[in-house]
């Protein structure tokens, strides 16, 4: 079988942990067979943006502008623990948070559901889609441990002079600080990204804040979505027969359990981040759900939306089989390559995208399945595999529907 030739690569960001393991596994049995893999490469596993300073994370997100699409697996964010286990120079930010910070673009994360494993919530029919703002807030903010007694002030300081100043807090011990910040023209650029996405798939959009606290901050989001609205989507989003609304976070959490599902729910960044894994474990499992950045100027970045799950790693390094669910990054691979073949007006490697998603359904339907679902099935017997167990039958379903 000739391989599917690829004339524009697309850039790929290594990983860590267990799934930089999956990650070459999925590489050597389903794609490298079918596919003449051409990427630019880059290894965003911690130790070598260690090394380069982060130099290559800031490398590998200009590189997606470049050539438009990515696929990126799970990396380490550290903490003070992973500083000491991997001796770091220094404690590196999210290299997603700087990825998005770059790229200024929205996540859009949609549970992958399978007929045997029901949501928890009972009445979800259909998939939730998180949109996650990617850029600023607690993910580019600015920390202080305050070591003792002291004034703690917010000031800014216009291009004319000193404009603003005001205590935040008179510590009369230690304590910590944290300043964020988001800027209009990225909020503009997300709630497009939204409208028009919600136009794309004819849903209702929500998107959710916390204007009655954050008056300043969650208020501009508020006033910048519905004034987006009013004046060009509005009319658009009345002649699809799709609604939008604004209303409180916690009050979207009581809607959104109680809901059907089926609509888009737009939330800032750290809110995003957290909705999308309850959302997703509450549809099955953290690692089934798709994950697509989409930039203003028409970039994507596909990824997994689950982290490196450690746990397995350290029982692989013992030696130990593992099952672990790859079925989020294989989607990854899958979206990335779709779109490379919708850019380049490659249709073998659009259908190839297709096929391996094919592959990965039929071998989730015959009840072959990783440890983390088999406890969620109804109506069928699961049979649990190791993770290289479970690649290598969706590779002989996958040659299969090649072959035809």
């Amino acid at each position: 079988m000739e391989k599917i030739k690829m004339p524009t690569p697309l850039v790929e960001m290594d990983g860590d942990e267990m799934t930089r393991i999956i990650w070459q596994q999925i590489k050597d049995e389903l794609l490298i067979p079918f596919v003449e893999l051409n990427t630019e490469y880059y290894d965003l596993g911690l130790p070598n943006r260690d090394k380069t300073q982060d130099q290559v994370t800031v490398d590998a997100a200009n590189a997606n502008k470049k050539y438009g699409v990515s696929v990126k697996c799970a990396t380490i964010t550290p903490n003070g623990q992973r500083m000491e286990e991997y001796q770091l120079h220094k404690m590196w930010k999210s290299p997603n948070g700087t990825i998005r910070a770059i790229l200024d673009g929205t996540v859009f994360r949609t549970p992958i559901q399978i007929d045997s494993i029901k949501p928890v919530v009972k009445n979800w029919k259909k998939p939730i889609t998180i949109a996650r703002h990617a850029f600023g807030d607690i993910y580019k903010a600015t920390e202080y441990r305050v070591p003792g007694k002291g004034k703690a002030e917010l000031l800014f300081t216009g291009e004319n002079g000193e404009s603003f100043r005001e205590t935040i807090y008179d510590f009369e011990g230690p304590g910590v600080l944290q300043g964020s910040f988001n800027k209009d023209d990225s909020i503009i650029s997300f709630a497009h990204a939204c409208f028009q996405y919600a136009l794309h798939l004819r849903q209702d959009l929500w998107f959710s804040a916390k204007d009655t606290i954050s008056k300043q901050y969650d208020h501009t989001f508020k006033d910048i979505f519905q004034q987006i609205y009013d004046e060009c989507y509005k009319e658009q989003f009345e002649a699809a027969g799709i609604s939008y609304f604004y209303t409180l976070i916690d009050d979207a959490v009581a809607r959104v359990i109680r809901s059907e599902g089926g609509f888009i729910w737009a939330c800032k960044n750290y809110d995003g981040d957290v909705m999308s894994d309850m959302l997703s474990t509450a549809f099955g499992s953290l690692a089934m759900m798709t994950s697509v950045l989409v930039s203003p100027d028409g970039n994507y970045e596909y990824e997994a939306a689950h982290g490196t799950v450690t746990r397995h790693y350290y029982r692989y390094l013992k030696g130990e089989k593992t099952s672990t669910n790859p079925v989020a990054t294989i989607f990854a691979w899958s979206g990335a390559l779709r779109k490379r073949g919708e850019l380049d007006g490659s249709q073998p490697l659009m259908d190839f995208a297709d096929k391996l998603e094919q592959a990965t359904f039929q071998t989730l339907n015959d009840g072959i399945m990783t440890g983390d679902l088999c406890g969620l099935c109804e109506g069928i017997t699961p049979k649990k595999a190791t993770t290289e167990e479970f690649i290598h039958e969706i590779r002989l379903r996958l040659e299969k529907l090649m072959a035809q």
